[in-house]
């Protein structure tokens, strides 16, 4: 195996035996060859497209196939099996209702790339195949740097849009260019000028699709609210919930209302308690725990079931292996797994309930609260009082410091840099990234607080049109003039489309950390760094010099 795609491969290099993240090679191995499925089905996609043919079937596929290869999501061998079965058989009905509509007697003289002709086996032929696709496939470093740059892109801004078409919100444009740039990959004969286009249109898809996303939790849940959120437990029986998906987590307070069962967040469903219309529940009753990947250290401590929604899953721990369930395109192998919705409906969260019904009762325990509820609309709604805090000085700086939490040690950076930071600074958040830094006691300027969380990764949109907006109140012709500094930890490949759409809104002089991507060869770094000021943390006296 190898694998590049997170901040934390070994040694900042790759990971060639077995996943810093937990996968095993055949696992690994197995997620390549889906995206080989899905490379190969986007590429006859294209190919038909001209031909007025239904191909929302593949638009679905391709986007959760890329969804399931993003870092901490799936580590069921069994599921990632299914999924490649299921690749190929949208493609070869695609294939199927393709050659019906050319005319008799007109031959296709298209390349078909192989990827497009892969027939699925059993189990072992599969992890046969996996082990002649590597993403290291290629002659030219740079080449190869710029295709895995752009894929790590589309996996993170499908994850968003998964996210949105589980609400019913989708983007045929995004669509379209997925499958465009995955088939450009499938083709083979990859050309460097082009790369980099598809690389700075991906970053202008994501911006679409998280604005999409941003809109139907919005009108699905509510604007968010101001809203303190307890941390800790009540005790009696309850059910954890992780992830990002918020209807499964709404259609679980629904069918847990009135059974006697608390429902708590973690991890990235933190902001759920800002949404009105899951806020409702009176037993959605706080928030346990902290970033992904202190799950371990803290599951055992959670008497009772556990639902992983979306990615951020790490190995269970035998003292909790049987409590913890997956949905969606998450999955771990032995983990219990609840199906999808049937047309129309619910999913069905029985087994879990059920689950939650015969634990213990859960220990109470108070850690104080969260503030949470500062997305765009909550912002804007007070845009002259922060305009004005700007132009009296009260406010020097914002500090956007969103994105993901990790393992590394050297991730505490984050923290000295919040602590660090003048008090007349303001820090803009989204993100797990949050747990180093949200227990801390910053205080306000002026009744604003200086630590806005706007929620989840994919609500850094919402950072980016708070920015924007003061552009247009401030009459400023660069956005790099606004007195913002960005300053972000990333850990997978959502992150990596946030950080693509930034560089496409024009946002310069980023700094991630605690390394830059190992992805990145010396030469397409350099052009990142030349051409739109991206850098890595430095020292943690050195950045505050440098944002002040």
């Amino acid at each position: 195996m190898f694998c590049y795609q997170c901040q934390e491969t070994k040694g900042n290099k790759g990971c060639d035996t077995a996943g810093v993240c937990g996968k095993k090679a055949s696992t690994a191995g197995l997620l390549d060859l889906l995206l080989y499925v899905a490379e190969g089905v986007s590429f006859f996609t294209e190919h038909i497209r001209p031909m007025d043919i239904d191909v929302s079937t593949a638009d679905a596929f391709v986007r959760d196939a890329l969804f399931m290869t993003v870092t901490n999501v799936n580590f069921d061998d069994e599921a990632i099996e299914n999924m490649i079965r299921k690749g190929v058989s949208v493609r070869e009905e695609l294939k199927k209702i393709g050659r019906a509509k050319h005319e008799v007697g007109t031959p296709c003289t298209c390349k078909l790339p192989e990827s497009s002709r892969y027939m699925a086996g059993d189990s072992e032929e599969m992890r046969e195949k996996a082990k002649t696709i590597s993403v290291l496939n290629g002659e030219n470093e740079d080449i190869i740097s710029l295709r895995e740059l752009l894929i790590y892109g589309l996996k993170g801004a499908a994850a968003y849009a998964h996210h949105a078409a589980v609400l019913g919100y989708e983007d045929q444009d995004f669509y379209k260019f997925m499958h465009k740039a995955l088939a450009y990959i499938a083709w083979g004969e990859l050309d460097g000028g082009t790369l980099q286009a598809m690389v700075l249109e991906c970053g202008a898809q994501a911006v679409n699709v998280m604005a999409m996303l941003d809109k139907a939790n919005t009108e699905t849940f509510g604007l968010q609210e101001i809203t303190s959120v307890k941390r800790g437990l009540k005790g009696g029986k309850g059910i954890l919930i992780s992830g990002h998906d918020l209807l499964d987590l709404y259609e679980l307070l629904k069918q847990t209302e009135g059974k006697g069962i608390n429902i708590y967040t973690h991890g990235e469903m933190l902001p759920a308690h800002a949404y009105p219309r899951l806020k409702a529940f009176s037993h959605l009753a706080g928030h346990f725990g902290g970033a992904w990947h202190e799950q371990q250290k803290e599951l055992p401590l959670f008497a009772g079931p556990v639902l992983f929604t979306t990615n951020c899953i790490q190995k269970p721990g035998e003292s909790y292996k049987d409590r913890v369930f997956t949905t969606g395109v998450t999955g771990y192998e032995g983990v219990k797994h609840i199906g999808e919705r049937p047309g129309g409906g619910e999913k069905d969260f029985s087994a879990l309930i059920e689950a939650a019904l015969g634990s213990p009762d859960l220990t109470p325990s108070d850690n104080g609260e969260f503030t949470v509820g500062f997305a765009k609309d909550t912002v804007m709604s007070v845009a002259d009082k922060v305009i004005e805090a700007v132009k009296s000085g009260a406010i020097t700086k914002f500090v956007v410091m969103a994105g993901c939490d990790g393992r590394h040690k050297d991730r505490e950076y984050f923290r000295h840099v919040a602590e660090g930071l003048p008090k007349t600074a303001v820090i803009l958040t989204a993100g797990c990234a949050k747990y180093r830094y949200n227990d801390l006691d910053l205080g306000n300027i002026g009744g604003i607080p200086r630590l806005l969380d706007a929620g989840q990764c994919n609500d850094s949109y919402s950072i980016a049109y708070i920015a924007l907006k003061l552009k247009e109140a401030f009459g400023l012709e660069d956005i790099n003039d606004l007195p913002v500094a960005f300053d972000i930890g990333w850990y997978e490949q959502k992150a990596v489309a946030v950080l693509l759409a930034l560089l496409h809104l024009g946002f310069k002089n980023v700094r991630i950390g605690p390394t830059l991507p190992a992805f990145l060869s010396p030469n397409v770094a350099k052009v990142l760094i030349d051409a739109f000021g991206l850098m890595k943390t430095d020292t943690v006296e050195n950045d505050l010099k440098a944002m002040a």
